[in-house]
């Protein structure tokens, strides 16, 4: 699991106004309206913020409960199921790259390649994740709709048949 301090925001105007805001480079604060994740783009494996009473916690889904639409999520304090709504994205950006083990590698022209294994992303420029390349092998992809950490996990294990950790390889 990725490590991440959580914060309770108590008055709705104490919320920032952006998706997720780092604070000390590790605490997420949510959007009231937020972006949902998809119950279908969820994958046992996956990385995501799961909400409870106001505090943000990091997890990973371990179970899925298709009929109810319910994901259990373990976190650094115990298994608990929610609902597609109480879920949030995390934001891939190189932060979450770095967590994740990734390599990186500063370009000369300017472009940042980060790298797992066999497994590249290449950026156009040093915090520009709006635009990427990543390949496997032979499986090359031009600027996916990759923008948080769920959708970069299921585009690996699509291309590599492993699911994406935060273990070094």
């Amino acid at each position: 699991m990725l490590p991440l301090k959580t914060q309770k925001y108590t008055e709705k105007s104490s919320i920032p106004e952006s998706f997720f805001e780092f604070k000390n480079s590790l605490t997420y604060a949510p959007k009231t309206n937020c972006h949902m994740i998809k119950f279908s783009d969820i994958k046992i494996g996956d990385y995501v913020m799961a909400e409870y009473e106001g505090k943000m916690w990091e997890g990973e889904v371990v179970r899925l409960n298709g009929d109810e639409k319910q994901i259990c999520v373990q976190t650094d304090v115990q298994e608990f199921w929610f609902s597609q709504d109480q879920l949030h994205p995390i934001p891939l950006n190189e932060e979450t790259l770095l967590k994740l083990s990734f390599a990186k590698q500063p370009n000369d022209d300017g472009s940042v390649k980060y790298m797992k294994g066999s497994f590249r992303i290449v950026t156009p420029k040093a915090g520009d994740f709006s635009q990427m390349e990543m390949w496997y092998r032979e499986d090359r992809r031009h600027n996916p709709n990759v923008h948080f950490v769920h959708q970069l996990q299921n585009h690996y294990l699509d291309m590599t048949k492993i699911h994406l950790t935060s273990s070094p390889m």
